[in-house]
This record gives C-alpha cells, sequence and structure tokens, in this order.
C-alpha cells in the first residue's frame, strides 16, 4: 500500500519520525506522540487528507491558523466533534495548510500531538 500525501515526510525532515500503517491509513509519530494520519481510502472519502491529532480544547486555536480545518465525519454522515480534526484533500489550499501543520509539529507546538505512553 503506497502512503498517500507523502510530501508531508518531506515537510518533516529533519526531525525523526516514524511511519506506521493503521486500519488502512498511515500514523506519523514524533517521539512519543501520534500527530498526524494520512489517509486516502474509497470508503468515506470527505474523510481524506491529514488528520491532526489534538484535543479539543485546542481547536479553536487551530481553526484560527487553519480555517479549512473540520470535525471528522462519523458513522452515516454524522459529524463528530472528536479530538481529530481534519485538512481536507479536495480543499483548494490543503497542500500549503499541510505544509504550515509541518512546520508546527517540527517547532513542537503543543496543539498538536497525543501522548501514546
Amino acid at each position: 500500500m503506497e502512503i498517500p500525501f507523502n510530501f508531508v515526510i518531506d515537510q518533516l525532515f529533519p526531525i525523526q519520525i516514524r511511519i506506521k500503517p493503521m486500519f488502512g491509513m498511515f500514523a506519523i509519530y514524533v517521539g512519543d506522540k501520534l500527530v498526524l494520519i494520512l489517509r486516502k481510502r474509497d470508503k468515506n472519502p470527505e474523510n481524506n487528507g491529514v488528520w491532526i491529532a489534538t484535543n479539543k480544547n485546542h481547536h479553536q486555536s487551530l481553526i484560527q491558523d487553519f480555517p479549512i480545518l473540520k470535525s471528522i465525519t462519523g458513522i452515516m454522515g454524522k459529524i463528530d466533534e472528536t479530538k481529530w480534526q481534519l485538512l481536507s484533500s479536495t480543499d483548494e489550499d490543503f497542500e500549503e495548510n499541510v505544509i504550515k501543520a509541518c512546520e508546527l509539529i517540527k517547532k513542537n507546538d503543543p496543539r498538536i500531538g497525543k501522548s501514546i505512553l
């Protein structure tokens, strides 16, 4: 299976990342934190793009930085406010916003990432 949106890997350089397949998607870890999921699947294509791992209390400040940010669409098309926020691959400024998110990750922005410990 090919990693979608693999430009993300280049944008995170030079920090050390780990990439793991996860339910037909790819999780990106930095140290002990899960920071992003890359998703491009036929099922529920409205959820395709780059998922940002965060907490609900950071949503508003992240939306100020990323106006195109939205919650993941759940089962039956219901929009659930989850900890995960989506930069949709169909948005016009998708790559520009993903690059901006990668820059925040490289600066260790505390709003992005979920500890796996």
